[in-house]
């Protein structure tokens, strides 16, 4: 990785790139220590200690970097964006007019863009307002309590126009980056978030499993917990890049007077097709009506709030309440229905299966056409299994560990583990072939 990074600083336009890159994470660690006129910063950090148990927001914490929980112009983060491009993504699957313009090409995409923009903004709108009037009065906003009506006006509206603001300033923060930039713009600006937190969790283990112990103890659980962190590394490195690869031969033909084709080639296949995202979906469905049930104030005591805690990962795998487990079974399940869906949506295997016969390519001892495609429907139904079987195992780990040691949840692990992981490889082969096709300019210039 290093010497990528190395090999890509000598190179003028990647250098301006990385440099590009670099200076707007600055600017979004600035925002995210900006904060917010009239609003009590520490409101959410003292709300966080006294709902220990409750681990819904401390993962919405997460994925904004602590800029939630000190309440800045970037508390929202690209949260709302992301959920915009899941409900996008969806919608393309229900909605005719939307599948025709994701298959529309480039203009298509440009539309699709432009879609997902309206949506962020409504739904930053929607949970900063929500933030406003379900927090404010309990001490959120400053002299909220005692002030005027029109006072309590002014500071929900400055709350919400500074928390939408951010977002949507975040949002063309991680646009830009994308054209002028290396890599996915929103991607990176999500990976930064997470790994700004890392810190803390080092200090967190450090105090729940080394700090006042003895030396022989301390070296014991100081190895462990290193040796635990790799190997849940090396795994989703592993289940991150490992792919199953289909042989394909063309056949020969007549073409003029000489022969063409005849080739052989490869459909890679990936393992993890659906990468993080079965997780980021299960786990955004999960913690939304937990993050209402406390806005709203609901009663733990309650058939709902009961309901409620089960959804919450925080309650999971724990020893002195093992019924609110039931959640645990629910998440797992949601972890393979969207690790199914999200496949079929992003790969077609009858699309594949035609664009191959046109070409004159076919799998060795399968006919061209629907057989290929059912060929390729039966080894998808296989490695996804598999690959939302490693999901699973990746994010249930830190979630089985925080039950049984109460430990507060951690940034490197789990569902932030994939993202770091996914992300940082993403990054590197976009910088090695933004290498070679400059490589090949160069080549062709000579």
């Amino acid at each position: 990785m290093l010497q990528t990074i190395r090999n890509a600083f000598k190179v003028k336009d990647l250098r301006n790139r990385l440099i590009y890159v670099f200076l707007m994470l600055v600017v979004i660690r600035f925002g995210s220590n900006l904060p917010i006129p009239g609003v009590n910063p520490g409101y959410f950090g003292d709300l966080f200690k006294s709902m220990a148990g409750n681990d819904a927001f401390g993962w919405f914490n997460t994925m904004t970097g602590g800029s939630f929980e000190q309440l800045s112009i970037f508390a929202l983060s690209i949260t709302p964006y992301i959920t915009s491009s899941i409900i996008i993504q969806l919608l393309t699957v229900a909605i005719p007019a939307l599948e025709e313009m994701q298959k529309d090409g480039e203009e298509g995409r440009r539309k699709l863009t432009e879609y997902t923009r309206y949506v962020t903004i409504g739904f930053a709108l929607l949970v900063s307002t929500a933030t406003a009037v379900g927090f404010g009065g309990s001490g959120l906003l400053i002299g909220y309590a005692e002030g005027s009506v029109l006072r309590k006006i002014v500071g929900i509206v400055i709350c919400v126009v500074a928390m939408t603001a951010g977002s949507a300033l975040l949002m063309w923060i991680g646009e830009r980056m994308t054209d002028k930039g290396v890599g996915n713009g929103i991607s990176l600006v999500l990976l930064f978030n997470i790994l700004s937190a890392i810190p803390q969790d080092f200090i967190t283990l450090y105090e729940r499993f080394i700090m006042n112990h003895n030396v022989a103890t301390m070296v014991v659980a100081a190895i462990i917990i290193a040796a635990a962190i790799f190997c849940m590394v090396c795994f989703t490195v592993v289940l991150q890049d490992a792919e199953r690869r289909i042989p394909v031969q063309y056949s020969r033909r007549v073409q003029g007077r000489g022969m063409v084709g005849g080739q052989q080639s490869q459909i890679p296949l990936k393992v993890n097709t659906a990468s993080v995202m079965p997780v980021i979906f299960a786990s955004s469905l999960m913690t939304m009506p937990v993050v209402l049930g406390q806005i709203l104030h609901v009663d733990n005591g309650s058939i709902i709030g009961k309901i409620i805690m089960a959804l919450n990962s925080g309650s999971w795998v724990n020893p002195n309440a093992p019924i609110y487990s039931l959640g645990l079974i629910l998440y797992i399940a949601l972890l393979y229905f969207f690790a199914y869906f999200y496949t079929s949506i992003s790969f077609n295997p009858l699309e594949v299966a035609n664009n191959m016969k046109k070409q004159g390519g076919f799998i060795p001892g399968i006919r061209p056409g629907k057989p290929t495609s059912d060929y390729l429907n039966g080894i998808l139904r296989y490695i996804i299994f598999i690959g939302a079987t490693g999901l699973a195992i990746v994010a249930l780990v830190p979630i089985v560990i925080s039950g049984v040691f109460n430990v507060s949840r951690i940034s490197f692990s789990g569902t932030s583990l994939i993202i770091i992981v996914g992300v940082v490889l993403e990054t590197l082969k976009a910088i090695d072939s933004q290498m070679v096709i400059r490589n090949y300019k160069g080549f062709l210039d000579n």
